[in-house]
Formats: structure tokens, sequence, C-alpha cells
């Protein structure tokens, strides 16, 4: 079993040539409008690299949630809606991407999951019970993997997955006011670069990641090789150069859904993550945050 739990958007994604100044107007070379969000992604390249995956998250009512709906279908992701399909129960978090043509690079503006509030009060929906109480099937050898969103969801998530035995694994992007608690319930904790605990300096970040309670802590830095802190080990995982960069939307989440899916596999936490710089790395070569599945 592999579980993702956090975050689903409706991204609409414009290609431009250059990102636009005050005031100013561009044209978009291209546009799309499909899920995105970290846990969503990361799902979807799970089930691409051949495992099953269900993601829990909050999508919500309304003619937005339909398109996050139909999309998740489309890509074998099972669903589990804690906020349900009622119009009144919030509607799907937007996100907004310009991505520059010549280097890949985005820009993002989102709502994040603003409009769902704590899912940790109350039960709305599928509701938050029915989603812990599917974790009852979990066991050793199966994978939870969390993205920090929705905290209220992912804590009891995390919570239910650590008492059946499940692995915990969290993408860390960004230090939130949950992460401590959080971090303490996972296994293994793969961070951004932008990650910073309060008070930690950029040497810092590992240690004070693994004295929280995880064996096995990375950081990915981009193109740069992954710094890793594992039982006291230290090393790095290169990243191998991409042939050329036309997109990097979501190669986090691509880094961060192929770990759990080769976890979840049995491969250890090294050689899972060895395998997901490869496949992000490859990922960054098509357009959008699934281009690559499509050009497999």
């Amino acid at each position: 079993m592999l579980v993702c739990c956090g975050l689903v958007t409706l991204d609409v994604v414009q290609v431009v040539d250059a990102l636009p100044a005050p005031d100013e107007k561009v044209v978009a070379r291209s546009l799309s409008a499909t899920f995105g969000g970290p846990a969503a992604n990361a799902a979807a390249t799970a089930v691409a690299l051949g495992v099953p995956t269900t993601l829990v998250t909050a999508v919500g009512g309304g003619p937005l949630a339909d398109v996050v709906r139909r999309e998740l279908a489309t890509s074998g992701v099972d669903l589990v809606d804690v906020a349900g399909d009622d119009p009144g129960a919030g509607q799907p978090a937007v996100s907004t991407v310009l991505v520059t043509r010549a280097t890949g690079e985005r820009a993002v503006v989102s709502t994040n999951a603003s409009g769902f509030g704590d899912l940790a009060v109350g039960t709305r929906g599928t509701g938050l019970p029915d989603a812990v109480a599917f974790l009852d099937d979990a066991g050793p050898g199966d994978v939870v993997l969390l993205d920090g969103h929705l905290p209220g969801l992912a804590l009891a998530v995390a919570r239910r997955a650590r008492e059946r035995g499940a692995a915990v694994v969290l993408d860390a992007g960004s230090w939130k006011p949950d992460a401590a608690e959080m971090i303490g319930l996972c296994d293994a904790v793969v961070a951004s670069a932008d990650l910073r605990p309060p008070g930690v300096g950029e040497e810092g970040v590992l240690d004070a990641l693994a004295a929280l309670g995880p064996r096995f802590v990375a950081r990915t830095r981009g193109p740069r090789a992954v710094e890793v802190l594992e039982a006291g080990e230290r090393y790095e995982i290169a990243v191998p150069g991409p042939a050329r960069v036309v997109d990097t939307l979501g190669a986090g989440d691509v880094v961060h859904g192929a770990f759990a899916a080769r976890v979840a596999t049995g491969a250890s936490w090294r050689a899972a993550l060895e395998h997901a710089v490869r496949v992000a790395s490859r990922s960054v070569e098509h357009a959008g945050a699934r281009g690559w599945i499509d050009a497999r």
C-alpha cells in the first residue's frame, strides 16, 4: 500500500517567453489546466512507475473540483476526499503557474488549501475518521507520504500509519508551524534546499531534522548532489544532468513520488532515492510535472 496525503490543486499553466513586468501584458505560448500539488503529483508519479496509490486530500465541490477529479481518475490515482463533493465544502486550491520558455523556470501563485481550514476538527464529506480508518489495513512494508499541507489531516494519518507499522515519509518543502511534530512521526524526510528550521543555518539542516527522530534525512538542491544523513552516516547522491531543461515544474514532487514508490517495493532508502533523482532528472526534459509520463 502506498498512500499520499496532502495537497491537490487545479494548476493553470502558461508558457511565456518572459515574465511580465508591472502593468505589462504578455501572450502565452501555450496553456494547460490539470491537477497539481505535491501529494497529487507524487501519487501520479508512483502510479506511472507501477505502484498503485491512493491520494488522501480535500478536493471539495463545484466545476473546478470536477476537473481535478476527472484528471486524477485519468492518471489512475485512487481518491479519498475528506471534503466531499458538496459545493459548500469549499473549492479546490488553484495555482497559476508561469513557465519561462527558454529556461524552464517557473513562477507560482497559489491559494494552497486555505479554504479547508483544519481538517482535524469535525467531520466533512468522506470525513477524517474514514480517512484514518482507511489505514487500518496498513502494516509493515506499506508507505505513507505526507507533503506537509492540510496538517490536521496529515498528523492524524501519520499517527495511524505509525500505529499500524507503516513507514511514514515527509516531503518537507518549507518549515511550517506543525513541522517539528510531523517530522517526529516520520521515518524518512526528504527536504528541499529552501527548508530551514528556526535558528538553524544551512550547514545544520540535516542534523536538526535527524534530531527530531527520522532515521533517514536528505536534502535536494536542484541540479547539485543530494545531501544525505542516514543513521549517522553522511553521503551524497549525484544528480544526472538532463539532456535539456524544458520545465522544472513538479520535479521535486517527482522525486518524492518515485522515492516513496521505490520504498513501497522494498528498496532501501538509499537505493530508492538514487532511483528517484534519476526519474526526476528525466522529468525536467518534458513540459509539466507529468509530461515525462506521456513521453515514455
